[in-house]
C-alpha cells in the first residue's frame, strides 16, 4: 500500500491566486514576492503530472521521506547543500520542470554556493615541501670499499721490491725445469698385466677396469645390487677401475673403442666400432654375461 498522496488529495494551495482572475498580461509567478517556495514548486508540478509521492520515489530512487521534506521546504534530511542541490535537480526532471531556476532559488535562500577552494597553492605547497631522506648507505660502501682497494694496492707497490730478485730465481728455476723435462706427444702406453699380476688378482671379489686407448666411448657400470658405480664419458687415453664382491654389470656406448681388463685378464673381444655392449663379470675367471 503506498504511503504517499494520490493526485485527486492534492489540490494547489488556497493562496494561489487563479490565472483567470489576473489583470490580461499578468502571470501567476509574474512578480518575484509571489515565486512559490522551491518545495512548492515540486510538489505543484508533482501534482500537475498526476504523480504521487510513490512514483516519484520509483523513478527516482529519492526515499519518500527526504521528497516530503523537501516539498515542505526542509532541506535538512539531505545531509548537506551538495546533496540538496542534487535531489532537487533529480526531482525536477522527474516532474517535468528545469532544474536551473530551482537550484538557483536554493541558492539565494541558502546563502549562496561556496566559492571553490583554488587548487594552484595546495600544489604548491606539496611541491615545495621538503622531502626527508634516510641516509646514503649505497655511497658508504663504495667509499668503504674503493679505501679498502687503495691500502690493498699501496701494500702491494710497497712489498713487491723487495720480492722481484725471488721472482726472477723462481722463474729461471722453472725455465730450467721445462727445458730439461723432455715433452711426451701421447702418453706412455700402460704394459700389459703380467702372469704374476693375473696370478695374484684377488679371488674374494671382481675387479673390472676399463680403458680408451683409441677413442672416447660412453660407459655406465653398476655392482651388484644395482647401485650406481660411473655413468659418463671415458675419454681418450681415461680409464676407470671398478670393484665389488660379487659382481659387476656395463654398459659400453662404443665397445670398439674399449679395452677391458677382468680380474687382471684382458677379455679379447672382436668389438666393432659404435656398437654397444651390455657386460656382466663376476669373481674367478672373466666370463661375460
Amino acid at each position: 500500500m503506498s504511503i504517499g498522496n494520490s493526485p485527486e488529495d492534492e489540490r494547489p494551495f488556497d493562496d494561489v491566486s487563479d490565472v483567470s482572475d489576473m489583470p490580461e498580461g499578468v502571470s501567476g509567478d509574474a512578480s518575484e514576492g509571489d515565486r512559490p517556495s522551491v518545495g512548492r514548486a515540486l510538489k505543484q508540478a508533482r501534482i500537475a503530472a498526476g504523480l504521487t509521492v510513490d512514483d516519484v520515489t520509483t523513478a527516482t530512487r529519492v526515499r519518500i521521506a527526504i521528497v516530503h521534506a523537501i516539498e515542505a521546504d526542509d532541506f535538512e534530511p539531505c545531509g548537506g547543500d551538495v546533496y540538496a542541490r542534487g535531489h532537487i535537480r533529480t526531482l525536477a526532471r522527474a516532474v517535468h520542470l528545469d532544474p536551473a531556476p530551482l537550484i538557483t532559488q536554493y541558492d539565494a535562500e541558502h546563502g549562496g554556493r561556496p566559492a571553490p577552494t583554488p587548487a594552484a597553492p595546495l600544489f604548491e605547497a606539496e611541491r615545495i615541501r621538503p622531502e626527508r631522506r634516510g641516509p646514503n648507505w649505497t655511497a658508504a660502501m663504495v667509499a668503504a670499499i674503493v679505501v679498502v682497494i687503495g691500502f690493498v694496492g699501496f701494500t702491494m707497490v710497497n712489498g713487491g721490491d723487495g720480492d722481484k730478485t725471488n721472482v726472477a730465481g723462481d722463474d729461471a728455476t722453472a725455465s730450467a725445469s721445462e727445458s730439461s723435462t723432455p715433452k711426451s706427444e701421447k702418453p706412455a702406453p700402460e704394459p700389459e698385466p703380467s702372469d704374476s699380476a693375473i696370478a695374484a688378482a684377488p679371488q674374494d671379489k671382481v675387479i673390472v677396469k676399463v680403458s680408451a686407448p683409441d677413442g672416447r666411448s660412453w660407459i655406465s657400470a653398476k655392482d651388484h645390487s644395482g647401485r650406481l658405480l660411473f655413468d659418463g664419458l671415458l675419454a681418450q687415453g681415461d680409464s676407470k677401475t671398478f670393484e665389488d664382491s660379487s659382481k659387476i654389470n656395463l654398459v659400453l656406448g662404443d665397445a670398439g673403442a674399449i679395452d677391458l681388463f677382468v680380474n687382471g685378464k684382458k677379455i679379447e673381444d672382436d668389438w666393432q666400432p659404435g656398437a654397444v655392449e651390455r657386460l656382466t663379470y663376476t669373481k674367478g675367471d672373466p666370463q661375460a654375461g
